[in-house]
C-alpha cells in the first residue's frame, strides 16, 4: 500500500473510534465526469478495452476514500465495497441519458466488525483489501493481520464474521503490508465450477511467483501466478467463461503510476500450476488513473461485458478516487 499521510489518519482514527457495529453514515458525494481516458486525447480504444466513461468523486467527509475493492450486484447499479480503514461502503451508480456514468447516490459506511464485535479498530486489524460476494455471503480477505472472514449477505454492516476460508499455503508466507488482495468468485459453470480463488499482493514463493490459493471446492489447493515485476496485484474478477481478470499496479518516483490488466485462462487455474496470461490492457500517467485497487466484471442484460475499475485514494490530498467504466471487445468474451 502506499504511504498515508499523518493528518488523515488522525481524522479516520478520530471518526471511527466512537463508532458501534450497527452504526452508518450517509456520505454526501460530489461526481466529476470523465469522458477522455488519455488526457487531451479522444481515443476510446486501448487494447482489449473500450473507455465508456468515468467520475472522479470527492467527499467533505474526511471518511470517504481508501476503496480498495468493489462488487456490484446483479442490477449492474447497487454495488458493496470495502475500505482499507475497515469499513464497509453501500451505494449505487447513476447514468446519464447516454448510459455513461455520472455520479453515485445513497452512499453509506459502516464500520466493519471483528470476530469479539469490536469496531474501530487499529488498521492493521481491519485492514480490508479484498472482497467476493456469493450466495448468502460477503467474503474479505484482510492483510497485516492475515485472514479471510465471511460475513451473512445480507446482513454484513451489522454483523459479525460467521466463519473463514483457510489458505491452502502458511499464512506464515504471507508479508505483512502485501497480503492477499484478490478473491474472487468463479462461474459455476466453469473449469473450476464456482470456488473462490485468492491471490497475494507481492508475497511470492520460493520460485518469486505470487502466492495464490484455491480456496474450496474438489479442487482446493495452492497454485502461484507469474510475478511481473514492479507491478503488484491488486484485485481481479472472472469473465462469464471463467478466465480471470487480474488488475496489477505499479508505483515508482520516477515513472509514476501505472497499470495493467491480465487476462489468465480459467482452465490453467489448479493446484500445483503456475499460471501467467496476456496482457489486455496497459496505462500509465498519460491516462487518466490513479492507485488502481479494485476491479470488478458486470454482464449488462444484452450480454455486454463491462470491467469496472477503482482507485485507493489513500486519503491524500495528492490521490484521487475514480471509478472507470471500459467495454471488453466481443471478439475477447468467449
Amino acid at each position: 500500500m502506499l504511504r498515508r499521510g499523518l493528518l488523515a489518519l488522525f481524522l479516520l482514527a478520530s471518526a471511527s473510534s466512537a463508532w458501534s457495529a450497527s452504526d452508518s453514515e450517509t456520505l454526501p458525494i460530489r461526481s466529476r465526469q470523465i469522458s477522455n481516458f488519455e488526457v487531451g486525447m479522444s481515443t476510446t480504444r486501448f487494447g482489449a478495452l473500450e473507455f465508456v466513461g468515468g467520475l472522479e468523486v470527492t467527499s467533505p467527509n474526511p471518511l470517504f476514500g481508501a476503496v480498495s475493492a468493489i462488487r456490484f450486484r446483479p442490477d449492474g447499479s447497487s454495488f458493496v465495497a470495502v475500505m482499507d480503514t475497515g469499513h464497509w461502503l453501500e451505494g449505487a451508480v447513476i447514468r446519464d441519458a447516454e448510459g455513461r456514468l455520472s455520479g453515485l447516490t445513497d452512499l453509506t459506511a459502516t464500520p466493519m466488525a471483528d470476530r469479539n464485535g469490536d469496531v474501530g479498530l487499529a488498521k492493521w486489524k481491519v485492514d480490508s483489501e479484498g472482497l467476493a460476494l456469493r450466495e448468502g455471503q460477503a467474503v474479505v480477505s484482510y492483510e497485516q493481520a492475515h485472514r479471510i472472514d465471511i460475513y451473512p449477505d445480507p446482513g454484513f454492516a451489522a454483523s459479525t464474521p460467521i466463519g473463514s476460508l483457510s489458505l491452502p499455503f502458511p499464512i506464515g508466507e504471507l508479508r505483512s503490508n502485501a497480503g492477499i488482495e484478490t478473491i474472487a468468485v468463479s462461474p459455476k459453470d466453469s473449469p473450476l465450477a464456482g470456488a473462490m480463488i485468492a491471490i497475494a499482493e507481492r508475497s511470492v514463493d520460493k520460485a518469486d511467483n505470487l502466492l495464490a490459493g484455491i480456496l474450496d471446492g474438489p479442487k482446493r489447493g495452492a497454485f502461484s501466478v507469474v510475478r511481473k515485476d514492479p507491478y503488484a496485484a491488486t484485485d481481479g474478477a472472472f469473465l462469464p467463461n471463467g478466465d480471470l481478470l487480474l488488475l496489477e499496479r505499479r508505483f515508482s518516483f520516477g515513472s509514476g503510476l501505472g497499470m495493467q490488466i491480465r487476462r489468465i485462462p480459467g482452465d490453467a487455474i489448479k493446484p500445483g500450476a503456475v499460471v501467467d496470461g496476456e496482457v489486455i490492457f496497459e496505462a500509465d500517467m498519460r491516462h487518466q488513473i490513479d492507485n488502481m485497487e479494485g476491479l470488478d466484471v458486470v454482464v449488462r442484460p444484452d450480454g455486454e461485458v463491462r470491467v469496472i475499475v477503482v482507485s485507493d485514494d489513500n486519503h491524500s490530498i495528492l490521490e484521487r478516487n475514480l471509478m472507470l467504466e471500459f467495454r471488453l471487445t466481443t471478439a475477447l468474451t468467449q
